[in-house]
């Protein structure tokens, strides 16, 4: 029942975390890149998070090297051919991800399993456009995947037991809890979690607290290990946007989700976090510091 060869659509960090748990497993991986590059910085992404956990006495450099060489990195959809679980983990957008599903779903073997890494959008209007909608459910993992022991699994009405259960097993090959949810928008995390990081934001535009004061405050006084601010950046400015619109849109909760002027002025200037080096905070000395594009009070 078991898996044992695992394609990621994706190459992004979402999708290279899970390469390099599921290999580190001792999964057999293929790693499918959609968008325009070549397959050196995915690969050496993947080898610099080894090489952190070699340095923290985690693994040895053989086996990080064993790992490295469970994943096949190629740029074809047709590597998912062989694989016995396919994940999706592209971009949040809902026409492109259809399509992409749809083209994952005619290279894949019939009776493989296909996951989305989503949980924004919703999975009855993706499995709508499949012919096998049986074999396809959620399965939403969190950032930094090597980290994060969750993955929350959405099944939808047509989805088979044993769909299910390959899953569920394939989470327990990776060390993962999973936990099933309804195929809502936002599953469980998402519902509670994209709220938090918006009120975190308006916060701070409206100047009762410094950036450092918020998410200090989280911290200590929640428990939090990041605050609201930081964790934005960490997850990327524009997934939390394309979160709370597609979560607004899709459960009609204007005030829940309602965008802070600042998220839409950094996204649209492309200042979107730690990936982009700058985003609430600036990443470019040692010590992050307030964005000094951002206006308070």
């Amino acid at each position: 029942m078991g898996v044992t060869t695992v394609a990621v659509v994706g190459c992004g960090m979402m999708g290279r975390g899970i390469m390099e748990v599921a290999a580190v497993a001792g999964l057999k991986v293929k790693g499918i890149k959609v968008t325009p590059g070549d397959l050196e910085a995915p690969r050496k992404n993947i080898q610099s998070s080894l090489d952190r956990r070699v340095k923290r006495g985690k693994m040895t450099a053989e086996q990080a090297a064993e790992v490295m060489s469970r994943i096949e990195l190629s740029s074809g959809l047709a590597a998912v051919a062989g694989a016995d679980l396919v994940i999706e983990s592209a971009v949040e957008d809902e026409p492109t991800k259809i399509k992409l599903l749809k083209d994952i779903e005619a290279k894949m073997h019939p009776e493989a399993v296909l996951g989305t890494n989503t949980s924004s959008l919703r999975l009855e209007t993706l499995a709508a456009a499949l012919g096998r909608s049986e074999r396809f459910l959620g399965l939403h993992f969190f950032s930094p995947v090597p980290a994060m022991e969750l993955v929350e699994l959405g099944a939808i009405g047509k989805t088979a037991d044993y769909a299910t259960k390959k899953a569920e097993e394939f989470c327990k090959q990776i060390g993962k809890t999973a936990v099933r949810v309804q195929a809502s928008p936002g599953y469980i995390v998402n519902r509670l979690l994209v709220p938090y990081l918006l009120h975190g934001i308006s916060t701070l535009e409206s100047g009762i607290a410094s950036a450092d004061a918020i998410d200090t405050a989280m911290r200590l006084g929640c428990g939090h290990p990041m605050g609201p601010l930081a964790l934005s950046d960490l997850i990327g400015l524009d997934v939390v946007r394309a979160m709370a619109e597609t979560l607004h849109r899709e459960l009609g909760d204007k005030a829940r989700y309602e965008m802070p002027k600042t998220l839409i002025q950094l996204t649209d200037a492309k200042q979107l976090g730690r990936k982009s080096k700058l985003g609430i905070f600036d990443y470019s000395t040692e010590a992050p510091t307030l964005n000094p594009a951002i206006k308070v009070g």
